[in-house]
């Protein structure tokens, strides 16, 4: 492995409040990550934080698109500033978020170095816009949207650079086999992005489907991919501590083997982890199971 760097994107912009008055607790995960060694356990490079403008809805009413939005393209540029240095550089850049609208980051940084590939691992497709959905308003839910060019230019088109991902280059891993007739899921198979249910990674095997993906971004059309981590994606029995702890998901020895083969490609140049709300674990054990999951893909054998 190259050197792992890393760096702390506590951002929780994306995300609804859970309760009037209040905001989401996941800014809170990469601390919860580092209380369990996880600098340490990697033998990892430390990137420091790329701390978050405050959360602030203001007025904001539905219909107004996207809540938080010029602090979100102002924290996405310089999340992207600090992970196209670290990428550069030749490290792997590890990002403990916050929430998915981080990984507007890493899109955007990757989209300035070249032509890159995504590997989404995420319960929900987070793929909603006006054409699918009267809700838009949460990037939490819409970044993939976004990276691909859809939704409002202010997000979508930072630095002319629009859109931060190609269709084609996009996979998504572990959504629940309940969406498979949402709005989000019929826009992406017309698209033919591919998406794998949690009933067909378990009936193709998840290392197997991995080494595919991988041998998949090995085109000289790529530069190299990212891997994007919700947490939502584990099964709330293993993994309650989330906004949308919706049953059925993955276990950890279905994870792991999924996340190892991805991360470990020389093709992969990153790693972000979302949506652990330590909030919602008050015992820390959602935050310590997260982290052994994490160690236990990026740490060498």
């Amino acid at each position: 492995m190259r050197n792992i760097v890393v760096l702390d994107a506590p951002s929780n912009l994306g995300l609804r409040p859970p309760s009037p008055g209040t905001v989401p607790g996941c800014h809170k995960l990469a601390g919860a990550l580092r209380e369990n060694r996880i600098v340490r356990r990697l033998g990892a490079l430390e990137g420091g934080v790329v701390v978050a403008p405050r959360y602030d809805l203001g007025d904001w009413r539905e219909g107004d698109g996207v809540f938080n939005a010029a602090a979100l393209a102002t924290y996405t540029r310089t999340l992207a500033d600090r992970i196209e240095g670290h990428v550069r550089a030749g490290e792997f850049p590890l990002v403990l978020g916050g929430d998915c609208s981080i990984q507007l980051g890493a899109s955007l940084a990757l989209r300035r170095l070249g032509r890159y590939g995504l590997a989404a691992i995420d319960a929900s497709p987070d793929f909603r816009h006006t054409g699918n959905s009267d809700r838009v308003g949460a990037a939490a839910g819409e970044e993939l949207a976004l990276a691909t060019g859809r939704g409002q230019r202010d997000l979508t088109d930072l630095e002319g650079l629009e859109p931060y991902l190609r269709e084609e280059d996009v996979r998504l891993f572990g959504i629940r086999d309940a969406y498979h007739d949402d709005p989000e899921l019929v826009d992406l198979r017309a698209l033919k992005v591919p998406v794998v249910t949690v009933s067909e990674l378990r009936a193709w095997g998840p290392a197997e489907l991995a080494a595919a993906t991988v041998t998949a971004f090995e085109t000289p059309a790529l530069d190299g991919f990212w891997v994007h981590l919700d947490a939502d994606v584990l099964d709330p029995s293993v993994m309650p501590a989330v906004d949308s702890p919706d049953p059925d998901g993955l276990l950890p020895d279905e994870l792991v083997p999924l996340l190892r083969t991805l991360v470990r490609s020389e093709r992969c140049v990153g790693l972000n982890v979302t949506i652990c709300d330590p909030d919602l674990d008050p015992d820390g054990t959602a935050g310590a199971l997260l982290t052994d999951l994490v160690v236990a893909a990026l740490a060498e054998a």
